[in-house]
């Protein structure tokens, strides 16, 4: 695929890392192989959890260059250091689309992305991915980093939400957005449609993700606990990530006893951790449109999935596969897979839905068509007057 009018484009964001990395890796490799240039900006390698693989492969492919610069995670004065040094970058890039990911991208992107420029100004969109959006709106956090977000809509063409029920959370929290919004869903490549089967002695279930409560970690440890306590006895597991809550499920596996039956693993490609396990499960608390969720039905593997997020936007929302994030629900789910072999994969959403639905081909063409109403916007300064609401093969929709 090729484009006459590619555009310079750069992708910032604070840690590569997870279902936002995998994100702007697709997106990026789709836009350079329709002809545009890009490039990404995030932080220096070191903590824990960062994909430095994934990242490496992905800079090797990008015209712009892939550009580290420091960026911490808390709030503090150290962004202003940041800011400085990402404007700089931008500035030799001069891109016509300055996109942010997550929290801390996203604020580098709106408040400085429209100095990157100074001859043809460039547009400012932002993909929250979740990020800030996680907040309690009553806490003393969530009303400042809910306030910058208010501040920052007019620094702002064009917020891309993943799912309709992460604009939903935005608008109760936030507020109706000042600018355009578009939702274009996450999509998978063609090669993640092959089923993966899982190996000789594969364990029950899996875990795979980064290793923080939000993620429900501990659910999961409790899940298999619980199972083992009650008439499954030799229920096992497996759990693959990296996170800042990591020692603390290792001590909780120990305190449960479960050494022999729950493995822990460093991080590694989805499609190889699958295959260590029957079931997938995710028992997080919170999330936006991940991944994971595409990547394991995809790969022809069952699911076992809390109601939070946009899950219920991939998988249905009245399906039995999906729980409240409680340790009673995810118990019963799971025993219930045990005990009535097939009942679980006879919920599964079909291949042939998946690829019609949450395809990468057609999430990269939405968000860059949303990268030239933006850009047209921001150079003839014309005001933003949402008025439509379209969608393209089930993936998108923009207002």
């Amino acid at each position: 695929m090729s484009d006459t009018s590619g555009l310079r484009i750069v992708h910032v964001l604070r840690a590569p890392m997870g279902g936002v990395l995998r994100h702007v890796r697709d997106l990026a490799l789709a836009q350079v192989d329709a002809g545009h240039q890009v490039g990404l900006v995030c932080d220096v390698p070191g903590p824990d959890g960062y994909n430095e693989t994934m990242l490496g492969a992905l800079g090797d492919g990008l015209p712009l260059g892939l550009h580290r610069v420091a960026m911490a995670r808390a709030v503090g004065f150290g962004d202003i250091a940041s800011a400085r040094a990402i404007l700089a970058v931008l500035k030799r890039l001069k891109p016509d689309i300055v996109h942010g990911h997550g929290a801390k991208g996203g604020v580098h992107a709106r408040a400085i992305g429209a100095l990157a420029n100074r001859q043809a100004r460039p547009a400012r969109l932002y993909s929250p991915h979740g990020g800030s959006l996680h907040f309690d709106p009553q806490s003393r956090t969530g009303k400042l980093y809910f306030a910058v977000e208010r501040m920052l809509e007019r620094a702002c063409e064009t917020i891309l939400f993943v799912a309709d029920y992460e604009r939903s959370v935005y608008e109760t929290k936030i507020g109706v957005p000042r600018c355009a919004t578009h939702v274009v869903h996450n999509g998978l490549t063609p090669p993640e449609f092959e089923p993966v089967k899982p190996v000789a002695g594969a364990a029950a279930f899996l875990f795979i993700g980064e290793i923080r409560m939000l993620k429900g970690p501990d659910l999961f440890v409790d899940a298999i606990a619980a199972l083992r306590a009650s008439g499954h006895a030799d229920t096992n597991a497996v759990m693959v990530g990296a996170g800042p809550d990591r020692t603390a499920i290792a001590e909780r596996i120990g305190a449960h006893g479960l050494a022999s039956a729950v493995t822990m693993h460093d991080p590694m490609p989805a499609r190889d951790a699958f295959a260590l396990a029957q079931t997938v499960v995710m028992p997080s608390r919170a999330e936006a449109m991940p991944y994971i969720v595409l990547e394991a039905l995809a790969a022809g593997k069952p699911l076992i999935a809390t109601h939070v997020g946009g899950i219920p936007e991939i998988v249905g929302s009245d399906n039995p596969a999906l729980v409240e994030p409680t340790l009673e629900a995810l118990t019963g789910v799971m025993r219930r897979s045990l005990d009535q072999p097939g009942w679980l994969e006879s919920h599964m959403v079909p291949a042939t839905t998946l690829k019609s639905r949450f395809s990468a081909a057609v999430m990269a063409e939405s968000i860059t068509n949303a990268y030239r109403e933006a850009l047209t916007r921001a150079r003839s300064g014309a005001p933003v007057h949402p008025s439509r609401d379209t969608r393209a093969n089930g993936a998108s929709s923009v207002s």
